[in-house]
Formats: structure tokens, C-alpha cells, sequence
């Protein structure tokens, strides 16, 4: 079996801090988006378009890649090659990725359809 010799622990730290500071950015821009989103809703048809392309795609990217670069990390550690850790890594993420993202898009849909009370999980009626 193959045996790195320096396990890549920075870059699983590194990996996992670029993810978290991108989530933390990506939610604050979410909720300030959908803040205005929400008070302009009546004369700004215009800003879902904005959400689901513009300011939120790099923090997401971001994600992605902090994700990816700590999964492949994390394999290369228990003693995987480099080439295969990235050849799991990048696809799993890649398809999560873009799962994530589409339900996102489906979700603003249902809200700019139907307003926040849809996402209201209390009431079964």
C-alpha cells in the first residue's frame, strides 16, 4: 500500500477553514438578499434573477472548493494516491454541488410564486 510521506493535514485544515468562511459569507449574503428581496418584492421583479447568479455563485464556488480540497485531503490520509483522492473528490462534490444549487433555485422559485409562507414546515393544513 501506498504511504505518503507528509499526510497533507494543512490542507485538510486549509480545506475545511476556506469552506467554512465561504458558508459564512455565502449565508450572510443569502439573508441580506432575501432581505431586500423581501421589501422590494412588489416594484423589483428583477432580484431573483440577481440571487441565483450573481453575488451568491463565488461564495458558493468557494464552498465547493474547500469541500473538494478537504474530501481529497481526508482520502490522501488514509493512504489513497493523490490522482485518486481528486478522481472521488471532484465528481462527489461536483454533483453535490450542483444538486444544492438547483434545489436553491427551486426554492427561490416556490418563494417568489407563492411568498415564505410556503417554507412555513409548522402547519400540515
Amino acid at each position: 500500500m501506498f504511504y505518503p510521506s507528509t499526510p497533507p493535514y494543512f490542507l485538510l485544515v486549509a480545506g475545511l477553514f476556506v469552506a467554512l468562511t465561504s458558508g459564512a459569507a455565502f449565508s450572510g449574503t443569502l439573508k441580506q438578499l432575501l432581505q431586500k428581496w423581501s421589501s422590494d418584492r412588489a416594484t423589483d421583479t428583477d432580484t431573483m434573477a440577481k440571487i441565483r447568479t450573481g453575488q451568491l455563485i463565488f461564495p458558493f464556488l468557494g464552498m465547493a472548493v474547500g469541500v473538494c480540497v478537504f474530501l481529497a485531503s481526508g482520502i490522501e490520509i488514509f493512504g489513497f494516491p493523490i490522482m485518486m483522492s481528486y478522481a472521488f473528490a471532484v465528481p462527489l462534490t461536483l454533483l453535490t454541488g450542483l444538486l444544492v444549487w438547483y434545489q436553491l433555485g427551486s426554492m427561490f422559485a416556490l418563494a417568489e410564486r407563492e411568498g415564505f409562507q410556503a417554507f412555513n414546515l409548522d402547519s400540515w393544513e
